[in-house]
Formats: structure tokens, C-alpha cells, sequence
């Protein structure tokens, strides 16, 4: 069977990292998501929410965007070239 989950049932790997640069960005989950569609990318502040809790898969397009949105190589939010997790 196929399980598409991390070992701590979460639907993605980077949504802990995205919160950590959010935050270290001080900006909201609005904020965010408003940088995100002033780039191009259809997404709202729920859906940031449901992504650094775990609960959303990620694209590889809009891990691209939030990639450019910190100003970071994608394989930092995936958990590569990091102490984070």
C-alpha cells in the first residue's frame, strides 16, 4: 500500500519549514499569501494555514513560489542543506 504521509501523518514536508521563514519574516499567513499572489500564484491565508499545519499537500509549483517568496533554493523548504529538521 502506498502512504503518502510523513512518519508524523503530516501531508507535506514543508510546512513546518515554511512557518520557520514566515515567521522569521514577521509576516502573517495573510501577508504571505498576499506576496504569493502578487507573484502569480493562487492561494489564500487558509490554505497557508493548512500547509505549515500539516493538513495540505504542496505542489512543486507553489513550493517554487514560496522558494522566492524567502528568497531560498526549494531544497531548503524540503529539509535539505539545513539543521531545521
Amino acid at each position: 500500500m502506498f502512504i503518502n504521509k510523513t512518519t508524523n501523518g503530516r501531508n507535506n514536508i514543508c510546512g513546518e519549514q515554511i512557518a520557520h521563514f514566515r515567521t522569521s519574516y514577521s509576516l502573517s499567513q495573510r501577508q504571505l499569501a498576499d506576496k504569493l499572489q502578487l507573484l502569480g500564484l493562487d492561494i489564500d491565508k487558509n490554505a497557508i494555514q493548512r500547509i505549515e499545519a500539516g493538513k495540505r499537500f504542496v505542489t512543486d509549483i507553489e513550493l517554487v513560489f514560496f522558494a522566492k517568496v524567502f528568497n531560498i533554493p526549494f531544497d531548503i523548504l524540503l529539509g535539505k542543506n539545513n539543521k531545521l529538521i
